[in-house]
């Protein structure tokens, strides 16, 4: 039986032991019935359904605590917005397995989508949704659309997607979608590409096109939508980027650019400097939508 395997066997066992236990012993039933998040993660992480690639980046991003610190456990509903080819999803969607959460996986929409979109969305759908046995009910919805019903979900989660709106003007949008699909007191974890300064400094555009923003920014952007900045963690800084990159944070790893257009390759560029640096530095900020509902603008 691989990891995946022994973590299902080993979850589903407790829960039937939380169950079964009538010796009146509460705080024992309650040991079983609710196992160290952390534990399950640690788990998930080890599963033979990632890579040993995939599993090498964990060094880079560190997935655990970055969702202990967003507060994600495994009975919750969550959204990933543009979980991509679903790094984050292999170990979001078993976690919340775990538990009996949901995990919805918000995407770009179908309609009048290019070839390569609906590529991805048809990899995902087979890599992801039709393998419940690991990842449970994966629900694909649309950023842009409706990402989940209103006021449903406790946590919404985005990682390095702000400079792409940014770019595309649509980060107030996004940021009033996020607003409607959480449930009061919900919270809205965001990790970025961080960019050194305050906005006034102005070493880097403003517009994502270095792939680096201001902290700042993101959480005046998230404040005008109508959530309070609760938290940050240095979870995933990296003291070694110098942000002074050719080609914008994409020169370093896992993208790796090494000219202006996408997928071009330079013979005489030198990509060893920038591969020392790792990946990027990063902010990890967590916000919070009020118990109380937003007051209508004036």
């Amino acid at each position: 039986m691989n990891h995946m395997g022994v973590w299902i066997v080993s979850i589903s066992a407790l829960a039937l032991a939380a169950c079964g236990d009538q010796t009146g012993n509460q705080n024992q039933q309650a040991e079983i019935a609710a196992p160290d998040d952390g534990a399950v993660l640690d788990a998930v992480l080890a599963g033979d359904h990632r890579s040993a690639e995939e599993r090498a980046r964990d060094k880079y991003r560190h997935p655990k605590e970055t969702l202990l610190f967003f507060e994600v456990t495994p009975e919750m509903s969550v959204v990933e917005i543009w979980p991509g080819g679903g790094w984050y999803t292999q170990v979001i969607a078993p976690y919340l397995k775990s538990g009996g959460g949901k995990y919805y996986a918000a995407g770009f929409s179908r309609d009048g989508a290019s070839p390569r979109v609906i590529s991805a969305l048809n990899a995902f759908e087979k890599d992801y949704v039709a393998h419940p046995e690991i990842y449970g009910d994966v629900k694909m919805t649309a950023l842009g659309e409706m990402i989940a019903p209103d006021g449903a979900v406790d946590v919404i989660l985005t990682f390095r997607n702000v400079h792409n709106w940014q770019s595309r003007n649509m980060v107030e949008d996004h940021f009033a979608e996020f607003y409607r699909a959480l449930k009061p007191g919900g919270v809205l974890g965001i990790v970025e590409h961080r960019a050194d300064g305050g906005p006034e400094d102005a070493e880097l555009p403003h517009d994502g096109s270095s792939g680096y923003v201001y902290t700042d920014d993101v959480i005046q952007l998230a404040e005008a939508a109508g959530f309070k900045f609760e938290a940050a963690s240095e979870i995933n800084a990296n003291a070694n980027d110098t942000k002074d990159h050719p080609f914008g944070v994409w020169t370093l790893a896992p993208v790796r650019r090494s000219a202006e257009i996408r997928g071009r390759t330079d013979p005489d560029f030198d990509p060893a400097p920038y591969d020392s640096i790792g990946e990027s530095d990063r902010m990890t900020l967590k916000f919070r939508k009020p118990a109380a509902p937003k007051p209508p603008a004036p």
